[in-house]
């Protein structure tokens, strides 16, 4: 008979070790992939700073290269505001297919561990 709570107790002793090894490895895949998802978002918001910044003063640099050439400065700048303003208003019109879907399927992918429609596991 006690031959019989040993081999129980020893297989509750298992099934809990198996459940706290399972608890601390879906810790460990959560943790994972939610440093992946803010690494990738960090990695972009710098790179689109950077780019920000390249393109104000890229945009400077074209409007008074431009306001040389008519002979009025403010005239480059109106020209450049212009073509911003068009710029934004092509971007607000097709927002879905340039930005919304690439963000969302990154943050999918990065959620899911990276791996594409033809990955195994």
């Amino acid at each position: 008979m006690s031959e019989e709570f040993g081999k129980i107790e020893s297989l509750l002793d298992k099934a809990k070790e198996y459940i706290n090894t399972r608890i601390a490895q879906v810790k460990l895949s959560v943790a994972e992939k939610i440093s992946k998802t803010l690494s990738v978002i960090i990695a972009a918001f710098v790179a689109v700073l950077v780019f920000l910044f390249f393109l104000l003063f890229g945009s400077i640099a074209l409007a008074i290269v431009i306001g040389n050439l008519v002979g009025k400065l403010w005239l480059g700048f109106l020209i450049i505001a212009v073509a911003w303003l068009l710029s934004g208003i092509l971007i607000w019109k097709t927002k879905e297919r340039l930005l919304q879907i690439p963000i969302m399927n990154a943050i999918l992918k990065a959620f899911s561990g990276g791996k594409g429609d033809n990955e195994e596991d």
